[in-house]
């Protein structure tokens, strides 16, 4: 069956139209412009290469894409370093697609332990899908109950109404959660369950169907967190990833905090609140 290479022609398109004669370096080809962004024919030049191979390459028609045709159409487009890796993985050859069953994510016993060893700051253990593996007690105490083992995160984000009350930089956030999605689905191109989770985002959420759409790609991005608590008022965390040495896809997610800040002081407060820590069994639900 030929590999589907639709979304390698819209990321390319979407970094074409993004880039302007004036931004590449180059004049504009003469005649009238539609868009403000690259014509095929110049982005084509500037990656050496034909016009029509490109058009190709952009209409999902040119099966095989070499390692020298990826860098070649980064240096174009001048991608970041990030946005090289999708472009790559977008363009790898697709592997046969699983027959057999996913079996459950079961938390790293090392990124545990490490969670355990963190207890005094929020920290929640993320794996495929942005799912909650687990969580410890801070985490609850500052996010609220419902982000927890057996739920996704994500979902969490954009459709449950505390978190945008909660989040006062909500828009940052999920505008990145998004990001990091389309870089999964890149790597794991095959991955129905993610397909359909971003399907049922995009469905629900304008705001998660246009950052969707724009093909903005992030990845275990440090960004600060600012939560309007309900109780404690408002708090500060910088968001810090620790990724797993046995599976990349499970992710130790850190809030930290500025030493003697005014949120460093209110934890030890939020922590006498907080229930018990938890651990999810593997199996998640389908709401947030």
């Amino acid at each position: 069956m030929p590999t589907d290479r639709s979304a390698l022609g819209a990321f390319l398109r979407s970094r074409r139209d993004g880039l302007t004669p004036a931004q590449a370096g180059i004049a504009p080809f003469p005649g009238a412009r539609r868009v403000p962004g690259l014509r095929k024919e110049e982005l084509a030049v500037l990656a050496g290469m034909s016009a029509e191979h490109y058009s190709r390459l952009e209409q999902g028609r040119q099966h095989a894409v070499s390692d020298d045709v990826v860098e070649a159409l980064a240096r174009a487009l001048q991608l970041d370093d990030l946005e090289r890796a999708h472009l790559r993985a977008l363009a790898a050859p697709r592997r046969a697609r699983a027959t057999a069953a996913e079996p459950p994510q079961q938390p790293q016993r090392g990124l545990l332990r490490l969670m355990t060893a963190l207890d005094h700051l929020p920290v929640l253990l993320l794996g495929r899908r942005s799912d909650v593996l687990s969580t410890n007690a801070l985490l609850a105490a500052v996010l609220g109950p419902e982000v927890r083992p057996g739920r996704s995160f994500v979902r969490w984000l954009f459709l449950h109404e505390d978190a945008r009350s909660r989040l006062t930089n909500w828009a940052e956030f999920a505008a990145a959660a998004m990001g990091s999605l389309r870089y999964e689905a890149g790597l794991h191109p095959d991955d129905s369950r993610l397909a359909a989770l971003v399907e049922e985002l995009c469905r629900r959420d304008a705001d998660a169907a246009a950052w969707w759409a724009d093909q903005r790609v992030t990845f275990r991005t440090s960004l600060q967190k600012r939560i309007a608590h309900p109780v404690a008022g408002p708090l500060e965390f910088g968001i810090e990833v620790v990724a797993g040495p046995h599976d990349p896809d499970q992710r130790l997610v850190v809030y930290t905090v500025e030493p003697d800040s005014s949120t460093a002081k209110t934890l030890p407060l939020l922590a006498s609140w907080a229930p018990e820590p938890t651990v999810g069994d593997g199996s998640l639900g389908s709401q947030a």
